[in-house]
């Protein structure tokens, strides 16, 4: 379920050739395994159309269930008709009502769409893109504006057309039998500034679920610090039900980073845990060693590696907080906040490393064994915590 008082769900997106069952069916079961709680692919062509049927059937013949959400631009309520299996196995439908004739004297295409998510029991996100905006619509309201005695900017003017699309479309949808609790919208932008604007004013005049996130957020750590911006600042004001992390991976990269970068927004505003969190120093002068850094690295990605089995038979483990320190300046200090920590010598400090459980000290390791016993006391720390959980 989406929107109201249920948690707020972590989107994706494949880029693989959707007719190529197995490349999509490979990614979608990365994503997922990342943590993605819905998966959204292309469906463009009647070959992407035609694979979907079994896509979805692979997927649950390895046990993996996430949401499929079909994404149609254009030929949508072509495919939908002709594809009776495509409908019936998607879980949603995304709507660009930029591109399906909405707002135009007939809108029978985009009704087509909205009967088939009636006929089959799918919701449907209606998606405004400010890159693919109704140009009828926006050519309107630009000529409104100009008639006014101060005008608006052009882009004040289009993040209005944008909400009127939305709200429009949507007001369509539900004449055209769609039930309201089954309407997802969305507004996109591709600067932090515009997004947190076009949706203030979308949430101000509808309840609506919505959807989050940034067109194009870019590559890296641009990608990463937009994305992040934007989204913190309306989910810290209860707006957004859904979000997506929209990043361009490298050639060949890793599409699981933007569940990663949702999961790591939604937990570090304490909307949502996902895994157990690693503190770790970020170095200094009193760090000249680069043992604490491989440390952290090596036990985050040793968590996140054990969640999927760890979730299942450890409840509540993603609430941990591990402390992987670097010095004695704030080091035991930090391992004391924290359900289990670590405080590795810095420069020219005693080669031992205390390990605090619970606030308290429970024993100071010595050696080349330091990985092994931390990583053997974080096991068993998980195991008499959380492993309760299941016994009761």
């Amino acid at each position: 379920m989406v929107g109201g008082d249920n948690p707020i769900v972590v989107q994706s997106m494949t880029n693989t050739d959707t007719a190529d069952v197995q490349s999509t069916v490979n990614q979608i079961m990365a994503l997922a395994k990342a943590g993605s709680e819905l998966v959204r692919v292309t469906v463009n062509t009647d070959e992407a159309a035609a694979a979907l049927p079994k896509i979805v059937d692979t997927l649950k013949m390895f046990g993996v269930r996430v949401p499929v959400i079909g994404d149609f631009h254009y030929n949508g309520h072509l495919l939908l008709k002709k594809y009776p299996e495509c409908a019936r196995k998607l879980a949603k439908y995304r709507i660009n009502p930029g591109n399906v004739n909405i707002g135009k004297k007939h809108d029978d295409n985009f009704r087509t769409m909205i009967e088939a998510a009636v006929e089959y029991g799918k919701p449907v996100r209606i998606g405004v893109n400010w890159g693919s905006l109704d140009a009828a619509l926006q050519v309107r309201m630009m000529d409104e504006n100009a008639k006014l005695p101060e005008p608006l900017d052009a882009k004040t003017v289009t993040m209005k057309a944008m909400v009127v699309s939305a709200l429009e479309s949507a007001a369509a949808a539900e004449r055209h039998g769609l039930g309201r609790d089954r309407i997802i919208l969305s507004a996109k932008v591709s600067g932090v500034q515009d997004l947190i604007a076009v949706y203030r004013m979308l949430a101000s005049q509808c309840d609506y679920a919505l959807h989050l996130g940034l067109t194009e957020a870019g590559l890296g750590s641009k990608g990463i610090v937009a994305t992040s911006s934007a989204l913190s600042v309306l989910l810290q004001e209860g707006i957004g039900d859904t979000i997506r992390a929209s990043l361009t991976p490298l050639p060949n990269g890793d599409r699981t980073e933007e569940v990663i970068v949702s999961q790591q927004i939604l937990q570090a505003l304490e909307l949502r845990s996902f895994t157990p969190q690693v503190t770790a120093c970020p170095g200094c002068g009193r760090t000249t060693s680069t043992f604490f850094q491989q440390l952290a690295d090596d036990i985050q990605n040793y968590l996140r590696t054990q969640m999927p089995v760890w979730k299942e038979r450890y409840p509540g483990v993603e609430e941990m907080k591990v402390a992987v320190m670097g010095c004695v300046v704030n080091g035991p200090g930090e391992s004391k906040h924290a359900n289990i920590g670590i405080s590795l010598p810095g420069t020219f400090e005693e080669p031992v490393a205390p390990v605090y459980v619970d606030g308290k000290l429970r024993v100071t390791l010595r050696g080349d064994t330091i990985v092994e016993d931390f990583t053997r006391m974080l096991n068993e720390y998980v195991e008499s915590h959380y492993g309760a959980a299941v016994a009761v």
